[in-house]
This record gives structure tokens, sequence and C-alpha cells, in this order.
């Protein structure tokens, strides 16, 4: 989308013009469905999270700033929905607050040989709790403060649980990586007897 286009339909969301909306919302759609999907259990889930961001950003958007970029604002607002749904509709109480937390001295790289849907498809099925830590800190690259702030949750209880979320993510990914490479020697009949001459 060319920026003066960009412009014309954020002027039109100003002047609460449907179509401008609707143009928008459906141009940026695969961008912010992204950003929710990395927050969400389900499609279901991250389309509530989807709208409800767009509904804030149409509702605001005479704040947004054209010096900088709208998709940048645009995520801000996302990411925000994306906690504010959480913090709507989880408990929190099973989160532990262990103080220090110690990082992973060496963690196994096999995120890098699953594709970006298989690698999102695992980090759906992380707790909630675990799941929103892991994308604000790792992928966002938001500080454990500032998650904190973010949450309600001490820093301490965000490196915890980033480091939950790893310890998880490697076992879940080790899992697949197994059953891939059982699936991959099964259909090469590798488990077959030999023949007998």
């Amino acid at each position: 989308m060319e920026e003066k286009e960009l412009q014309q339909l954020i002027d039109g969301c100003k002047k609460q013009d449907r179509q401008s909306q609707e143009i928008l919302y459906k141009r940026l759609y695969g961008y912010a469905m992204k950003i929710c999907l990395r927050y969400a259990n389900s499609q279901s889930e991250a389309s509530e999270i989807l709208n409800e961001g767009f509904f804030k950003a149409f509702t605001n958007i005479e704040k947004y700033d054209p010096q900088w970029p709208f998709k940048s604002w645009l995520s801000k607002i996302i990411y925000h929905a994306s906690i504010d749904y959480y913090r709507a509709n989880l408990k929190w109480s099973h989160m532990e607050d262990l103080g220090k937390s110690n990082d992973p001295s060496h963690e196994a790289n096999i995120e890098h040989q699953l594709g970006y849907n298989e690698l999102l498809a695992v980090i759906q099925r992380l707790p909630p709790t675990y799941r929103i830590v892991f994308n604000l800190y790792a992928i966002d690259g938001y500080s454990h403060e500032e998650i904190g702030q973010m949450i309600g949750i001490s820093a301490s209880t965000s490196r915890s649980n980033l480091h939950k979320a790893r310890q998880k993510l490697q076992q879940m990914l080790m899992v697949a990586h197994s059953i891939v490479v059982l699936f991959i020697l099964k259909s090469k009949n590798f488990f077959q007897k030999p023949e007998e001459n």
C-alpha cells in the first residue's frame, strides 16, 4: 500500500468513514492477524483480539502521529489488545514468583528446522502466561521490567515465566522433531524386515 493511499484511508477513518475503515482493515488484516496468532490459543480467539484491536485503533485514530509509521502504531495497539484480552479472561493465580531465574545455558536450535506455521502452532500450545511473556520478550523485544508493568507481574516472575516457556518449547519441539523423523523413516520402509534370500 502506497503512503499516499494509506494517508487517505487514515484521513477517512478520522472522519469515521466506514468504507475507509473497511479498506484499511482488509489491507492490514494479515499483518495484524500474525501478531494476534502469536498471543492467542486459537484462530477464533485471535479474531476476537484482532477485532478489539482494530476497534481501539479506529476509535483512537485521532491520536496517531503521522511522523511515525502507521503499522508500528497499529502493532502497539494490537499488542495491548492481546494483553487486555488475557487480563480479562485469565486467572493469573498459577504463575509462580521464583525470584531470580537462571537463563538456560545452551538451548537446542530445533526451531530452525521447523517452518513458521509449525513454530506458531507449538507456541500456541504454551500456557497463556508463558506464551505472553515469551512473545513480548523473545519476539517483540520488551524488557522484563516492561513486561511486568504491562501485565502486572514482577520482573523476576517475567524471567521465570520466560525460562519455563523456553523449557516447554524445547520439550514440545523435540517431540515434534522426533515424530517427523519417525514418519520419514516409516515412509522409507526403514522398519521392515529385510527380505530373506
